[in-house]
């Protein structure tokens, strides 16, 4: 993993989601939660809203990125999976449709021999339903709880890769 010039691990949060159809903006609401607060050195967040390509420098720039977004399967809402995908084939298949072009950027960062390490915290939702700006119930009260476990994700990497120089 490369490090920034300082010799500091950059850690991005990068939430995903369409705040305008409720519980699929849940990944912009749980960075929304963690940048109320003051973080460690190394870990930034983004709201990065639908994707695209505006998000690639960020993302490039980052020798860790910790993905929050919510998926359609079937699980309770509010449910986390936490994955390590590497290519766009090990996301799971019923992430949000915007996915499709920020999971081809993480392929061509492979292509330019540029691999960021990504988590993903797929966060479960009911099926999309009307637009709306409000969280659901279920979805609401796990905000907290899914954020602190994307923070302690960040300070373990942090941690660990402060032991390994």
């Amino acid at each position: 993993m490369h490090t920034q010039e300082n010799g500091k691990t950059t850690i991005l949060i990068l939430g995903i989601g369409n705040i305008l159809m409720g519980d699929e903006g849940v990944g912009c609401q749980v960075v929304q939660h963690i940048q109320s607060r003051p973080l460690p050195e190394g870990i930034e967040c983004l709201d990065g809203g639908t994707g695209g390509f505006h998000l690639l420098d960020a993302m490039q720039q980052a020798d860790h990125i910790l993905l929050v977004d919510a998926t359609v399967d079937g699980r309770p809402p509010g449910s986390v999976l936490k994955l390590r995908p590497q290519f766009s084939s090990d996301y799971p298949r019923t992430l949000t449709a915007h996915d499709i072009g920020l999971k081809d950027m993480l392929d061509a960062f492979h292509l330019l021999g540029r691999t960021p390490r990504v988590t993903l915290f797929a966060v479960s939702i009911k099926p999309l339903g009307e637009m709306s700006t409000e969280l659901s119930p279920e979805i609401s009260s796990q905000i907290s709880h899914i954020a602190e476990a994307v923070l302690k994700e960040a300070k373990t990497i942090l941690a660990e890769n402060h032991l390994e120089k």
